[in-house]
């Protein structure tokens, strides 16, 4: 890894090396000292040249970690898009731009009197994460709009946080240089590319991003020793915490007593709940910022009250700060007034975007979500003032069950809000202690866990009547080998504006996971108003096992795919069972002729019980062998062995034996069945060895003489025919991962059992819209597969994937 990084990346290997090595040498990893740091620095009592040698420190080990992490991201992305040397430029040009930049702001900020700026006249800082900033801006102009997007506000984003909240030198340095490398990058590096406007949900992003921003700003100046930005000030609106103990000494020194007494309970909160309840604004926000991202519509009425809401509590302190008589009260008045500005940007930004966010929760989602909230506050508030008057003793002074009852609403305040409200006791003993600080805890986490769970939760709909016509599409225009799989129970449909196209989907984890080829003659509409359906729903959506024709449709559309499975399709109209290559078929009907074994149709829902009895008998013997949960998705069980033209081939001795069973999906083209997909595959475990190659080619036999074109003997997943073409990172990833299942479920097993028949291969491809979405996507298909995969199975499968047992190897009853 490290040898194919330094082939990649040469240039920037070699800075890191020497990054870290004059770090070490200088003891600046733990925390450059003022000494080095005035020395090498650059700042606006330094001498020009300390441009350069800042370049090779940073400020501490936080520093070193962060700028490691930045260009190890970027610098081998922009080495290969742009050069060594052209990536050295642009790293250096936009460290140095951005360092006079910046110096520039100080100045300025100086001369007009802005205490905060003027306060960084005179220091120094250092770190070639101004240069990485710049690079990864300028690099943006290189990259996909929807990566070019998503890359440009995280990265500003987060540069401006640290500014306005820490609003150190390097701090403001570093902002500079981003946009540094913005101005190189649109001068040097910008591209003719289509503009593509914003999507639905790229927009959701965005707007969801900025909310989290404004949430982890104040937590950034919180955990900061000495935050000294703009808006630290914001810091005692969105993420309070308790007072310092030389604070609270202080203020009791003085004649302040309620405010001295106030402080006094603030600070007897234990670390934790204090810790808590005072994050309780900033997770607020940022569980609504989840919500936002899934466009869903009680997200932005929240996110639109608390930031009203926060813009007038701090306009309501810079008015009751500027009725202050006293010199400074104007300065105040100033830099508290430029706080305000954040919430209410939030609140145009959110105002300008409400038609993004329209995707209501269902009302029966609303209830439960009220009774859970208000059972819990009922709850919550019982115990308090019950619990709280049977251990009265431990408050001080003692309260009675009124005074514990107007203490209630105190609760659920973090303790630094404690301020605003007159206070008549605190807690002393353990269990007056734990009601007093964790009520307000619990009732807190369980409102924000009930939030995020609404945010999260999926609410497809769809009724017999939509399944009915989805089937009726079905039968009219036929489809992929898989298109019968769109009626089994489990999937949800979507159609055209004209209802002649469907879609058949299921909801897992918020991606809407399609099951095969849009059904109808619209496939390129079909698709793009699918999406635009996912995007108003808060989904992604991923197109599975489609087929070569849909896959060049959207791509068309911008959307990336990825080979999953190998089609196997029989062609009936010269089928032969003579020559050499299929000689194993013909052993197979010769050991089935002497050991009498017959093939036999019949459908599952009518067949006799003793028939039935024996089905359901051999597949809970192989699901009770393998100790494994049984696939789906893609994959039919008995359940799907009672759909409507589900055929049955039984493999039956003379005496009545079932040895193994086969079930054949049909596949329709104008309204007639022209092929059949094979599905269900089982065989008794000490039944005819034989008894699936027999099964299959007495199945072509037989369906050839009805008049079927094709059989499909169904994709095997994670397996493909080798066709010489060099695999993409994503491809060699889904390779390897079949590699890894194989012991398992034997994909690679199936693939090379279905070529005694002389298939013809046709490829199935995963089409989606994002990569970013890729490992929510992997997670979905996999709970589809194995919806029910409970701890023990887990582990069991985790320990075959280790351990390769002995033996062939069947998948989900396909055997070899």
């Amino acid at each position: 890894m490290i040898a194919l990084l330094f082939r990649t990346a040469p240039l920037t290997c070699v800075f890191l090396v020497v990054f870290w090595t004059v770090g070490a040498l200088t003891g600046a990893i733990a925390g450059i000292d003022d000494e080095l740091l005035a020395l090498v620095g650059f700042g606006t009592d330094s001498p020009l040249w300390t441009v350069f040698s800042s370049a090779l420190w940073a400020m501490d080990l936080l520093g070193y970690v962060a700028t490691t992490v930045l260009l190890l991201v970027f610098g081998p992305l922009a080495e290969r898009s742009l050069g060594g040397l052209r990536t050295a430029a642009i790293f250096l040009s936009s460290h140095v731009i951005g360092s006079f930049l910046g110096l520039g702001v100080v100045l300025i900020g100086r001369d007009v009197h802005w205490s905060w700026l003027d306060s960084l006249v005179g220091g120094a800082a250092a770190g070639p994460s101004i240069g990485g900033v710049g690079l990864a801006l300028a690099l943006t102009f290189r990259m996909p709009p929807l990566w070019r997007r998503r890359v440009r506000l995280l990265t500003i984003l987060s540069v401006l946080v640290l500014t306005l909240y820490s609003g150190w030198l390097e701090d403001l340095l570093r902002l500079s240089g981003g946009v540094a490398g913005l101005v190189i990058g649109a001068v040097f590096l910008k591209s003719r590319a289509v503009h593509r406007p914003r999507s639905f949900q790229e927009t959701r992003v965005l707007v969801a991003l900025l909310l989290a921003a404004s949430a982890l700003g104040p937590v950034v100046a919180m955990m900061s020793p000495y935050p000294n930005g703009p808006l630290a000030w914001f810091t005692d609106v969105v993420a309070v915490t308790q007072p310092s103990q030389d604070y609270v000494d202080e203020v009791c020194a003085s004649d302040a007593v309620e405010q001295c007494r106030t402080m006094l309970i603030q600070l007897s909160y234990g670390r934790f709940p204090a810790l808590v309840m005072s994050l309780l604004p900033a997770l607020l926000l940022l569980v609504l910022a989840e919500g936002l991202r899934r466009g869903r519509r009680f997200a932005w009425w929240s996110a639109l009250v608390c930031n009203v809401a926060y813009a007038a509590f701090i306009g309501w302190y810079v008015v009751d700060t500027a009725r202050i008589p006293d010199a400074g009260a104007l300065e105040m008045t100033f830099s508290f007034g430029i706080t305000m500005l954040a919430p209410l940007a939030i609140a145009v930004v959110l105002l300008l975007t409400r038609k993004h966010f329209a995707v209501r929760l269902p009302r029966h989602a609303v209830r439960k979500f009220w009774r859970f909230t208000l059972g819990s506050v009922a709850l919550l508030s019982a115990l308090y003032v019950f619990g709280g008057y049977l251990v009265r003793d431990q408050f001080t002074p003692e309260p009675g069950f009124v005074e514990l009852l107007a203490d209630l609403p105190t609760r659920f305040l973090p303790p630094g809000y404690l301020d605003l409200v007159p206070l008549q006791y605190s807690a002393e003993g353990f269990a007056g202690s734990l009601l007093y600080e964790y009520t307000g805890v619990v009732f807190w986490l369980i409102v924000l866990a009930g939030l995020l769970m609404a945010s999260w939760q999926a609410w497809p709909s769809s009724c017999e009547k939509e399944a009915e016509h989805a089937r009726e599409l079905m039968r009219r225009y036929g489809g992929s080998s898989l298109s019968y799989m769109t009626t089994w129970r489990g999937n949800q449909y979507w159609f055209t504006p004209d209802g002649e196209t469907a879609i058949a989907y299921r909801i897992v984890a918020t991606i809407a996971l399609t099951v095969g080829d849009p059904i109808g003659p619209a496939r390129v509409e079909a698709v793009r108003g699918f999406a635009e359906f996912c995007a108003r729903n808060g989904w992604t959506p991923c197109l599975y096992s489609v087929g070569a024709e849909t896959r060049e449709a959207v791509e068309g559309l911008g959307w990336s795919a990825v080979q999953v499975a190998e089609d196997t399709v029989i062609e009936l109209d010269e089928l032969s069972f003579t020559g050499k290559k299929w000689q194993d078929i013909r052993t197979a009907f010769n050991k089935a002729a002497k050991a009498g074994i017959t093939a036999e149709w019949c459908t599952y829902a009518d067949a006799p019980f003793a028939i039935t009895d024996q089905i359901r008998s051999i597949s809970a013997e192989w699901v009770a062998d393998k100790g494994l949960p049984e696939m789906g998705f893609t994959l039919g069980g008995l359940e799907e062995l009672t759909g409507e033209g589900v055929r049955c081939l039984l493999a039956v001795d003379a005496d009545r034996t079932v040895h193994g069973i086969t079930s054949w999906l049909p596949v329709y083209q104008n309204g007639e069945v022209v092929g059949y997909t094979l599905d269900f595959m089982r065989r008794r475990t000490h039944g005819f060895r034989g008894s699936m190659e027999f099964l299959i080619a007495s199945a072509a036999q037989q369906l050839q003489t009805e008049g079927a074109r094709f059989l499909s003997l169904s994709g095997a997943p994670l397996a493909r025919l080798d066709r010489g073409e060099r695999p993409r990172a994503l491809q060699r990833v889904l390779d390897f991962t079949g590699q890894v299942l194989e012991p398992v479920y034997g994909f690679r097993s199936l693939f090379a059992f279905k070529a005694k028949f002389q298939p013809s291969y046709r490829p199935m491809f995963m089409a989606y819209p994002d990569s970013a979405a890729l490992p929510r996507i992997a997670n979905a298909v996999s709970r589809a597969y194995l919806p029910h995969l409970n701890a023990r199975q887990g582990l069991r499968l985790a320990t075959k994937m280790i351990i390769r047992p002995r033996g062939r190897v069947t998948t989900h009853g396909r055997t070899g």
